[in-house]
């Protein structure tokens, strides 16, 4: 038996966020009713096959909020997701069960200076600090929107079904994508050893090109992996320069040899040596 099964969650989220949630909670087995406005989850328009992904196994039905009396699951629902503006939900007057887990993921919480401003993942990112070390590159990944946001919503809602089994009681959560992002980099407020040591700031962590246009990922930051990858790649010259906040030499010698050839090399010999795959062929490889 999956762990959430008998668990039924109202989904009223759309876009991101809140969908990516409502699919992790499907995954430990809840039944999830997404409820989505009589024109559809816009993702459905803009990009049919990410709608799918996020939205497959789900039940889906449409709810009027101007003319219809609430879908029936409201009134059954384990948890409750919602991602309107503050203010919003409680102006659709609905009635929940007192042992119903309401979740609602905003952008900058239920309050203060920018509680009702309009925002998608890349603000929220900026705002929370998360961005200082490699603007303007843009993350590869929707890190608010899916680790602040959808994660940390998932992650809420465990904790409340937990409390709900000893209390009875369900709860009022709030998720702030900014503040959840802020979260992951608070710890490095203080400073670090080496300045932005996981963001570029040294040579043995950090991402090279190959002769092929492609790129292999170095991440050896204990001394016992540089040494490793300083004696494959025959450079005893490089063992004193691993937190180098430049080292050409490295880069032009990743340059003579294809990514393919590099891994044959150093993948799998203690060098924490990678490759940077295409979405396809991770797929292929993890499935």
């Amino acid at each position: 038996m999956q762990p959430l099964a008998g668990v039924t969650v109202a989904d009223l989220t759309r876009y991101l966020p809140g969908p990516f949630a409502s699919r992790e909670l499907l995954r430990l087995g809840a039944r999830v009713v997404k409820i989505e406005p009589p024109e559809g989850d816009p993702v459905a328009h803009t990009n049919p096959a990410a709608y799918r992904a996020l939205n497959d196994g789900k039940e889906i039905v449409s709810w009027n909020a101007r003319t219809e009396p609430p879908p029936a699951v409201l009134a059954d629902a384990d948890v409750v997701l919602e991602g309107f503006r503050p203010g919003v939900w409680e102006r659709l007057g609905v009635q929940l069960p007192a042992t119903t887990i309401l979740c609602s993921i905003t952008g900058f919480g239920a309050d203060g200076p920018h509680a009702l401003d309009a925002g998608h993942d890349l603000n929220y990112l900026g705002y929370a600090g998360a961005l200082e070390d490699t603007a303007p590159a843009l993350p590869p990944v929707q890190v608010a929107d899916l680790a602040a946001g959808a994660q940390g919503a998932v992650i809420e809602v465990l904790a409340a079904l937990l409390e709900r089994s000893h209390t009875g009681r369900g709860a009022r959560l709030v998720v702030s994508m900014t503040h959840g992002s802020h979260r992951f980099v608070a710890h490095r407020l203080h400073g670090e050893p080496v300045p932005r040591l996981l963001t570029g700031g040294a040579a043995c962590y950090r991402i090279y090109e190959t002769a092929d246009g492609r790129h292999v990922t170095v991440a050896a930051l204990e001394p016992k992996f540089w040494r490793n990858l300083c004696r494959l790649l025959d450079r005893p010259d490089f063992l004193d320069r691993a937190f180098d906040p430049d080292l050409p030499e490295l880069a032009v010698l990743f340059r003579t040899r294809t990514q393919r050839e590099w891994l044959d090399m150093l993948e799998g010999k203690d060098t924490c040596v990678g490759p940077v795959l295409t979405l396809a062929e991770a797929a292929d490889q993890l499935a």
